[in-house]
């Protein structure tokens, strides 16, 4: 790690807390504008960071600065947008009111098209994408889990911002290109609404062939849009774009067997469109599948899967029930009875 940096959270959710909570135990300065509730919870706890690698570290709160005022921003040197995608034009008022003019931005969000937003809202100012692969899972008393593997990637830029933001045990690497990254990280996020819907454990639930089935259906029906689209996905997992349908259709003994050298999943991580479900929250839904099948009618194509996955994440946002626990045949539309 370089010299410290004041870095503020904008957005303390999940992927918030963790970050900031390992940029804090690496010894920057870290600030959440955050909601009385969070800032509650780690005022009384402190905010532990802890990963399925095994490490855990907790940082006492009296050492970070939290606040609902967005007065906080105005401190930073960088800030990570980590808000849900919905709410990335109200952040971006915020930090046009009360940020430096020359602090970084970087967005640490789903989807891809949020550093746009960000830039449209804040010309001139230094905007950069980011992509998280990793999964995280917000525990009680203010510790925040992660549970799946992957290095955080950057859009590369002459200050190397990067380099700035990896600690130990938070991998940070600059990519030249972050919209391929994106759109691959948005294909592997597809899983997400197919994990909210079964209610399942993530390593379950592609642990069991006719879910891996469905998720290649979807993932192969979002390629061909993104190719009529004149889009080249990257890979965001150690498994080429071109073939992870494919490998995602193999037996479950083969597949095991490949995950397990491949992918490291914590047995208790599920997607965070599930926990979307299970606190009656809004979900991406729109950012992701949403975006395949605007895509799909702007070439005049069928995403039928894309189309029937979102009308169900809309069903279970409006019954507000948490996941409907349905099986992948369900899902499809093909259950029987």
């Amino acid at each position: 790690m370089g010299a410290p940096r004041s870095i503020c959270i904008a957005g303390a959710g999940s992927i918030g807390c963790f970050v900031g909570g390992m940029l804090a135990a690496g010894g920057h300065r870290v600030s959440f504008l955050a909601r009385a509730r969070v800032i509650a919870d780690i005022e009384a706890h402190g905010l532990t960071v802890t990963s399925f690698e095994g490490f855990s570290r907790c940082t006492d709160a009296t050492t970070l600065s939290l606040s609902p005022d967005p007065a906080i921003l105005g401190a930073a040197d960088i800030i990570l947008v980590t808000v849900k995608s919905a709410d990335t034009a109200g952040v971006a008022d915020l930090i046009a009111r009360h940020a430096r003019s020359d602090a970084a931005i970087v967005s640490l969000q789903n989807g891809v098209g949020n550093a746009t937003v960000l830039r449209q809202s804040l010309p001139g100012r230094r905007v950069l994408a980011g992509m998280v692969p990793f999964n995280v899972i917000a525990l009680d008393g203010a510790r925040f889990h992660r549970a799946t593997s992957g290095d955080i990637l950057v859009e590369r830029d002459d200050a190397d911002i990067a380099a700035q933001l990896a600690v130990d045990g938070l991998v940070v690497r600059g990519t030249d290109n972050i919209a391929g990254v994106q759109w691959g990280k948005l294909l592997v996020n597809l899983n997400n609404a197919l994990n909210a819907l079964s209610g399942l454990p993530l390593r379950q639930q592609l642990a069991q062939r006719p879910w891996r089935m469905l998720f290649a259906d979807q993932m192969a029906e979002a390629l061909a849009v993104l190719r009529a689209e004149g889009l080249r996905p990257v890979a965001t997992t150690p498994l080429p774009m071109w073939l992870t349908p494919h490998l995602l259709r193999l037996p479950d003994v083969l597949f095991q067997a490949l995950l397990g050298r491949m992918m490291q999943i914590d047995p208790q991580a599920r997607s965070s469109m599930w926990e979307d479900l299970q606190r009656g929250r809004r979900t991406e839904i729109g950012y992701l599948q949403g975006v395949i099948v605007d895509l799909a009618d702007r070439h005049g194509m069928k995403a039928s899967l894309s189309h029937r996955i979102v009308k169900l994440i809309r069903d279970a946002e409006i019954n507000a029930k948490g996941s409907p626990g349905m099986t992948a045949d369900g899902v499809r539309g093909t259950a029987q009875g």
